[in-house]
């Protein structure tokens, strides 16, 4: 068998491709691990749970925190990608200067139509490895939200399945409790 090294890119190294046109705009891509991965394509209900699910927090959370949609946050050297919503740190400069970085995330949210099992297998231990406090994979197929605390070095010691007739307090902002039906049309 012939082993092959793999050549892993840094954030700077992909700006630079971002920059120069190797990696176009119109290319969906996102930094993961030290490779340029392709993004799925937005169904429509994709498209309109991560709008319903943003104006809810966005409305929800003024004032507090910031939401942004389909954003970079930069969780590493290697890792930066581009999750549906992200919960994050006020910014009087609105991040002119970064993208986010772990300590300054509450809550990411990734909307998963066709994209349930690698948000469960591939980005769930991504943003558990890099800190990430609070994880939300929400369920565009049953209507439910997945649901990852407490991240450990590999994973979250906390998973829970929430279907939308109950409500959820956020780990950065426990008086502040989420309606899991605002979240989906």
């Amino acid at each position: 068998m012939t082993q092959t090294n793999v050549r892993l890119w840094n954030v700077d190294e992909y700006h630079r491709m971002l920059a120069t046109g190797i990696i176009t705009a119109d290319e969906r891509v996102e930094l993961i691990e030290g490779q340029v991965i392709p993004m799925s394509a937005k169904n429509p209900p994709h498209a309109a749970t991560t709008l319903c699910a943003s104006d809810y927090l966005k409305r929800l959370l003024a004032e507090v925190a910031l939401v942004r949609v389909q954003d970079p946050i930069q969780l590493s050297q290697y890792s930066e990608p581009e999750p549906d919503i992200a919960v994050v740190r006020i910014n009087s400069r609105k991040y002119v200067d970064h993208h986010p970085a772990p300590d300054e995330v509450f809550l990411l949210i990734e909307v998963a139509d066709t994209t349930l099992e690698s948000d469960h297998q591939q980005k769930a231990p991504l943003y558990a490895q890099a800190g990430i406090i609070e994880y939300w994979i929400l369920d565009v197929n049953q209507r439910q939200v997945d649901v990852f605390r407490e991240p450990n070095f590999a994973d979250y010691n906390q998973q829970l399945i929430l279907d939308e007739d109950v409500s959820i307090n956020l780990v950065a902002f426990p008086e502040i409790a989420v309606q899991v039906s605002q979240l989906f049309p």
